[in-house]
């Protein structure tokens, strides 16, 4: 078995969950990185410059290492959900790059400041605080839930499934399993609550 240290630990979670978010725009079109796929407006490219800022705030302004690149919607003069969506003078190649510097000022941090070390949020109150230990199991929550978002939205665009390209981590695709789950839906809501709709309500899966 091989022991490492719990930072270390960490760092691998968290880096796992960046290549997931972004090998998820891989092969995809400029509109099909940008377009939203919910009724909220979720796409593919807002996610990476969302969490482009989140990595820029808890790494870097909390501990005082301000990132260069520290996007405009921090600072409090942007516009609502600025950064979930890309403008169309925002290059992927610019995005993607910027998120990628941010991981390595975010490593910097890492690498340098003990688990312990306690940073501030910029807009909590005075006598608030939150150590590297903390922002870290956060950053790694929050990246996953939106490689999570990824995971949907790249199934609706083209089908595409799993944690990764050489490891997909899912199941051999079954022709008939979303019938099957359908089927199932119905029985239960007809045992439970009474007549279902005429119709499914939820979306094809893509070809």
């Amino acid at each position: 078995m091989t022991v490492t240290d719990p930072k270390t630990d960490l760092q691998v979670y968290l880096q796992d969950a960046r290549d997931v978010l972004l090998w998820k725009l891989e092969g995809l079109s400029e509109y099909d990185v940008r377009r939203p796929l919910t009724p909220t407006g979720t796409n593919l490219l807002g996610l990476v410059k969302h969490l482009t800022g989140a990595e820029a705030l808890y790494f870097g302004a909390a501990f005082d290492r301000p990132f260069a690149g520290t996007p405009l919607w921090f600072t409090g003069d942007a516009d609502p959900d600025a950064d979930l969506w890309a403008r169309a003078a925002e290059s992927r190649e610019d995005l993607v790059g910027g998120y990628r510097d941010a991981w390595a000022h975010a490593d910097a941090t890492i690498a340098e400041l003990p688990l312990d070390a306690v940073g501030r949020i910029p807009g909590d109150g005075p006598g608030t605080g939150i150590t590297l230990h903390r922002v870290l199991t956060h950053m790694i929550a929050e990246t996953q839930r939106h490689a999570g978002h990824a995971d949907v939205v790249r199934e609706l665009i083209d089908g595409s499934v799993g944690q990764r390209p050489a490891g997909l981590n899912v199941a051999p695709h079954d022709p008939e399993h979303v019938g099957r789950v359908e089927r199932a839906a119905r029985e239960a809501a007809a045992r439970w609550t009474g007549p279902t709709p005429s119709e499914p309500t939820s979306p094809e899966r893509p070809a």
